[in-house]
């Protein structure tokens, strides 16, 4: 239904690339559907931009007018934390 793609805190990268997907049909979450969406991209763009995990979320956070607040999915991955990439 609805994708944002993401940089998260990583110990040894510094960041690495998450997709947080919402799913029309939240009962197909689960590994096997990860799998698969990492599988789709992996023929898609570059490597550093291909998402190395996905999170499935209930609903993406968005304004009154529907535009997607991803910095509020950013936020809940850094928890205070910043990036160390420059």
């Amino acid at each position: 239904m609805d994708a944002a793609v993401i940089g998260v805190p990583h110990e040894e990268f510094g960041e690495e690339v998450k997709a947080a997907v919402q799913l029309e049909n939240r009962d197909h979450a689960g590994p096997r559907r990860e799998h698969e969406l990492i599988a789709y991209c992996r023929s898609r763009p570059a490597g550093i931009k291909r998402p190395a995990t996905v999170d499935f979320e209930a609903e993406l956070p968005r304004t009154p007018t529907g535009k997607r607040l991803k910095r509020l999915i950013e936020d809940r991955y850094r928890q205070g934390r910043e990036s160390r990439l420059i």
